[in-house]
């Protein structure tokens, strides 16, 4: 017996050390059958039965929460911010997560002037740019407060309307007084949310996924 008492105490102390190591886990970004997770710094896009940095496991995902396991334990998760380590009360950056989607893009939901917009990611756009019924549908009125240009597309030239939009919102994201661009015509056919925007945020691809931030 007392063998086994010392060898379990021997036990207890070499597993001690282990239980303390556990990875700090946050999810930071949740998506059908996908998760955001960063995990001691490390960010990286999992899928529901892959695992990711840290030894831990995406069980399950929806826009709700996440299921993880960990060291063999299973536990719920919602959505979280990235907190500052050393307790600053600096404000907080807001931040957004866009996995990529339909045809290898990325879409994000947001809105213009307050009205809900489904945006295409484009770093080639030099501006926020939309077509003419795009631009009367969110009540823009750019034939009066816009101002006449020639835009260079794929295309070739087009008549355009250069305009100043109060409010681009993603997420917690929202920029005022965006340049944007409305062109002659039925193109763009999706409203591309693009260097006008991104530029006054920080923003970066990691892992098939793009991460934007506010600047303070």
């Amino acid at each position: 017996m007392r063998r086994l008492e010392l060898f379990a105490a021997g036990l207890l102390l070499i597993l001690s050390p282990v239980s303390h190591a556990e990875p700090q886990v946050q999810v930071v970004g949740l998506f059908p059958d996908a998760a955001v997770l960063l995990v001691d710094g490390q960010r990286k896009l999992v899928r529901s039965g892959q695992t990711g940095p840290g030894g831990v496991k995406v069980v399950s995902a929806n826009s709700k929460g996440a299921v993880l396991e960990i060291g063999g334990v299973q536990r719920n998760y919602s959505l979280s911010r990235e907190y500052n380590q050393a307790g600053s009360s600096e404000p907080q950056r807001s931040q957004l997560s866009i996995s990529r989607g339909a045809g290898n893009h990325y879409w994000v939901a947001g809105s213009i002037e307050g009205h809900p917009v489904q945006f295409l990611v484009d770093t080639g756009a030099t501006s926020v740019a939309m077509n003419e019924g795009q631009a009367r549908r969110l009540g823009i009125d750019y034939r009066v407060k816009g101002r006449p240009m020639v835009a260079s597309t794929a295309g070739g030239n087009i008549r355009a309307w250069s305009i100043k939009l109060d409010s681009v919102k993603v997420g917690g994201l929202e920029v005022l007084g965006v340049e944007a661009a409305v062109l002659q015509g039925d193109a763009p056919t999706e409203v591309l949310l693009g260097m006008s925007f991104l530029s006054r945020v920080r923003w970066r691809e990691d892992n098939g996924v793009l991460l934007l931030e506010s600047k303070l």
